[in-house]
């Protein structure tokens, strides 16, 4: 007989931010892309880090309004973080990553009032925020190796 499991939402119990130590989160910003995950090979991380203090009980929301503080370029209404999770791999020197949310700045979205203790965030694990600001902002060249060259006119 197969064994059922029963899902349970455990209730998560509000922080007193006031006696409880906070714990210091390696956030790592990027501009229209995620840093590669080679880049935290080892030790080493992207150049590109934020160091925030907070609480397990701290929003994706929060920490967007952390970021935005921190970053001009994202404080433009429309711009989406998209936060992803870096934890590294047991017994290995790679890490994994996994889509936590996206937030929206100005805007609400489904994912502003999940926190760090919902998702599989532990102290020690990374938050890589890649930073999209709205199509209206963005200036977007064509790389030139993209753009279709015009074939000669000939009789």
């Amino acid at each position: 007989m197969a064994a059922v499991e029963s899902l349970v939402k455990v209730e998560e119990k509000p922080v007193n931010r006031e006696k409880t130590c906070p714990l210091l989160l390696r956030v790592f910003c990027a501009m229209g892309h995620h840093n590669n995950l080679s880049e935290y090979y080892r030790g080493a991380v992207p150049g590109n880090e934020l160091q925030i203090y907070t609480w397990m009980d701290a929003t994706l929301r929060e920490l967007t309004g952390l970021i935005k503080e921190v970053n001009i370029e994202s404080r433009v209404r429309g711009t989406t973080f998209d936060f992803v999770l870096v934890s590294p791999e047991y017994n290995c020197p790679r890490f994994n990553a996994f889509e936590i949310g996206l937030t929206v700045a100005g805007n609400r979205s489904p994912d502003d009032s999940k926190t760090l203790g919902n998702t599989r965030f532990a102290i020690g694990d990374y938050l890589d925020v890649c930073i999209t600001p709205p199509e209206r902002f963005m200036r977007r060249p064509a790389p030139m190796r993209y753009l279709k060259k015009k074939k000669p006119f000939t009789h």
